[in-house]
Parts: C-alpha cells; sequence; structure tokens
C-alpha cells in the first residue's frame, strides 16, 4: 500500500473510500456483492482438537459457545433445516436480505475428514438464498488439502476463511489453555494467504496477564501479516467456563475495562493498525444472562458504536494515523 498524504492532517475522506474513521468491512463487502448478505449461523455438529482430547480437554477457558449460537442452531437438525429456519427469523425480525452467508461458527469447522467437510459445505450451498460460506476455525485446523478444496469453492461462490487467533502471545495462548503457539497462527495465516483465502482473525483485547504495551504492539505484528479482515473482541467473562472459575478465584488477574477504556484503548490500536485492512467489528456482545459480569455498560453493540466513533471524532483520529509504512 502506498504512504497516503494525509498522515498529519485529517482527511474528509479516508483511502477506504468513506468518511468514516475506520475501514469497515461491511461497506466494502455490500459495494462487492451488490447488496446487503446476511450470515445465518450454522452448527455442523463439529467438534475442537481442544475438546476431543487431540489437544486438549475442556476447551478455551474463554469459550462459551452457547453464548453465540442463536436458538434455530442445534446440532441435530440438518443444515438445509438449520439455514431454513435461520431465513426465516431473519425475514420476520430484520428488513429482508439479498442473499445469505452460510457462517459454520460453532467449534472448529474445517476439524473433520475432507470427505465429511465436503457434504456439509456442498449441502449449504444447495440451499435456496445461500450464496457462499464463512468459516469459523483454528490455526492448527487447516492444511493445504483443505485450502485447495476451499480455493475451488471460492471460484464459485464467496467463501471466507476466519481463524480465532486470540492473542499473539505464547504467555496468553498457554494461560487461556488454546493448544496451540503464536508460530502455528502466523504460519495458518501464511499458507492461507498463499491459497488466496487471506482470512478474518479474531482478536481478544484486554485477556488476563497482556498489559497496554502488549495489547498495542499486537497492532504491529498484525499489521504485518496477510490477513483479509480482523475481528476485534473485548474480553468477556462466561459462565460455566474455566475463565469465570479463574477469574472467581483470583480477581486481581483481571483487569474488565468499561467503556470508557475499552474505547480508549481500542482507538489507540486502531491508530497503529495498517489502514487497509478491514474491520468486522470493533466489540463483542452476547446475552446478559451468559455473563458473569456486566460487559461494557449492558450497552448494545451500536450504541457501543456511537461511544468510539464519537470518541475518534473528539480525538481528529483514524485508523492508520500512527501506522508506520514500510520504508518510511
Amino acid at each position: 500500500m502506498q504512504i497516503p498524504d494525509f498522515l498529519s492532517d485529517s482527511p474528509s475522506i479516508f483511502p477506504w473510500g468513506d468518511a468514516r474513521r475506520w475501514n469497515a468491512y461491511t461497506a466494502r463487502q455490500r459495494a462487492r456483492e451488490g447488496g446487503r448478505w446476511q450470515k445465518l449461523s450454522v452448527d455442523a455438529g463439529f467438534t475442537c482438537p481442544n475438546r476431543d482430547g487431540k489437544v486438549g480437554r475442556g476447551g478455551c477457558t474463554f469459550c462459551s459457545n452457547e453464548a453465540f449460537n442463536p436458538g434455530y442452531c442445534q446440532p441435530e437438525k440438518s443444515i438445509t433445516q438449520q439455514l431454513q429456519e435461520g431465513i426465516t427469523f431473519h425475514r420476520n425480525r430484520y428488513r429482508r436480505a439479498d442473499a445469505y452467508i452460510a457462517y459454520f461458527q460453532a467449534y472448529s469447522n474445517t476439524y473433520a475428514p475432507l470427505s465429511v467437510l465436503k457434504t456439509r459445505y456442498e449441502e449449504a450451498l444447495q440451499v435456496d438464498g445461500v450464496r457462499g460460506l464463512a468459516i469459523a476455525t483454528r490455526p492448527d485446523c487447516i492444511d493445504e488439502e483443505i485450502l485447495d478444496y476451499l480455493k475451488h469453492l471460492a471460484k464459485q461462490h464467496p467463501i471466507s476463511l476466519e481463524l480465532g487467533i486470540e492473542s499473539l502471545y505464547n504467555k496468553t495462548l498457554q494461560r487461556i489453555r488454546r493448544g496451540h503457539d503464536a508460530q502455528c497462527t502466523e504460519q495458518a495465516i501464511r499458507v492461507a494467504a498463499a491459497a488466496g483465502l487471506p482470512p478474518t482473525v479474531h482478536l481478544i483485547l484486554g485477556l488476563p496477564g497482556e498489559s497496554r504495551e502488549e495489547i498495542l504492539a499486537e497492532a504491529g505484528m498484525i499489521s504485518a501479516l496477510p490477513i483479509g479482515a480482523l475481528k476485534l473482541h473485548q474480553l468477556q467473562i462466561f459462565r460455566n467456563t474455566a475463565m469465570e472459575k479463574e477469574f472467581l478465584e483470583k480477581p486481581q488477574d483481571f483487569r474488565l475495562l468499561d467503556l470508557n477504556e475499552y474505547a480508549t484503548l481500542l482507538i489507540d490500536f486502531l491508530e497503529q493498525l495498517r489502514p487497509d485492512i478491514p474491520i468486522v467489528r470493533l466489540a463483542a456482545e452476547a446475552p446478559p444472562r451468559f455473563l458473569r459480569t456486566q460487559n461494557l455498560g449492558g450497552l448494545r453493540y451500536d450504541q457501543i458504536m456511537q461511544v468510539i466513533e464519537k470518541e475518534m471524532e473528539d480525538r481528529n483520529t483514524w485508523q492508520g494515523r500512527l501506522y508506520t509504512f514500510a520504508g518510511k
């Protein structure tokens, strides 16, 4: 990416083509797809190597899949039934979408033999209205065979690969019982990008044991990797998880940010992030019944976004403002 000419002055239009102060993935997606495409979550019955004993048992300490699965996502239902119910749900509750993306979200959705993956992905693509796939998985659950198949699918359908990386520090990955290291993460991102599938990566801000300086340094680490997009989440402590137990035993090890603190940290992070990286989300939300502690004042995502964007405007800053371009 070329060095922009507005590194010191606030522009009216940013390099991603609009006046929003962060590179919102939704705007780019709609421009590319020519309409509103709605994700529909699917629970295809996959598990995880951190649950079945391959690398661990019990999953990551923060994991609560139930907090993110819509009611219609039940693995005993067929993929077709889940998607049809999801389409009906969204048509009744929200404005009608122009098309749908089947979002294989629950657990690790490339963790099965290729023949199984083909059957489940292709069933989803046969559902009327479904145009593409979003596939969430882990860095240690992709290989060249899977990527070759996804690359083949991508010739006819939009295919998005999502990698939960959560942190780029080995000390943190060990603490949250992730079951892989940062080298595995980097290798997976580079291999996927080389296959023409630069992944959307998920990163949690505020994991225990990480300092503010370490969190901000991750902006530079992420910027150096060939990712396709980024999802950012604040730390949330879910009920009935190992992290909840750790929090109750050692609350001093956790610093749960309020909305203003999170907005400040997030904006500082965005300032140092490469400006051409699209951002899918700047925060997470979950039903309060799943949470041990209040989440950013209990506000909805759109309300959180209003606070963040107002703070960016007040600070006259934007994504990438402090990013150091190669060669500068």
